[in-house]
């Protein structure tokens, strides 16, 4: 699952980010109220979650203009304003959820989960495919031709963004900034070990190669042509 999360304290930020990896999931984290609206704006992700008290512009206001811009992706709210009226604020400016600090990171998992339950009107998939290959985002799993796959969670991010964008090149630029946040050195070899690992799991077992190489450019996932 992808999240975003908009939080401008520096420890609490690295405490739900390392929650939310550990459990397998991939995290996009902004400090600004403005840099968080147009994040959600021109970005997927399944689950936003927002802090009220925000810079540029506090978590509310996002929530307000998302929902005025049409945008339907399920919002948790964080906030150390937890007194009643704060909570209905929130809850009627559009939020689908609302927890207070201080709280412990196994129920912010759990509401983060059930909000992509509940929220079957939502377009996110839930399961990618490409030829014989599916990837099942809420078990987090990987089968092709009905065989499970064994993958480790940045393999699975990598599997992920392949499959998101089937058909298209994915550059090893974006690899690094999307499964890694830019912590590597560019000259890393990282990118190219982890997608040699994905390989022999993904395509050497079977006839059908999916991951292709673009010389100089990065990976394109694609069935036979």
């Amino acid at each position: 699952m992808k999240i975003l999360l908009a939080e401008d304290d520096a420890e609490v930020a690295k405490f739900i980010i390392a929650g939310f990896e550990e459990s397998g999931h991939s995290v996009d984290h902004v400090t600004d109220g403005r840099d968080a609206l147009s994040y959600c704006m021109y970005n997927d992700c399944e689950v936003a979650v927002l802090d009220r008290m925000m810079p540029g512009m506090d978590g509310l206001n996002v929530l307000k203009a998302l929902r005025a811009a049409g945008q339907n992706m399920p919002v948790l709210m964080l906030t150390a304003l937890g007194d009643v009226d704060n909570r209905v604020e929130g809850l009627q400016a559009g939020a689908d959820d609302y927890l207070a600090k201080p709280f412990h990171f196994s129920e912010l998992m759990a509401r983060v989960l059930a909000l992509t339950r509940r929220r079957t009107d939502h377009v996110t998939q839930t399961e990618l495919e490409v030829h014989d290959l599916t990837l099942d985002l809420l078990a987090r799993t990987a089968r092709r031709q009905h065989q499970l796959i064994e993958l480790q969670t940045k393999e699975f991010a990598l599997l992920e963004i392949l499959m998101r964008n089937a058909g298209r090149i994915v550059t090893r630029t974006m690899l690094l900034e999307k499964v890694w946040n830019f912590n590597f050195d560019p000259n890393t070899s990282v990118v190219e070990t982890h997608i040699s690992r994905l390989r022999s799991k993904v395509d050497k077992p079977f006839d059908v190669p999916l991951i292709h190489t673009i010389r100089n450019t990065g990976y394109s996932m694609h069935g036979p042509r």
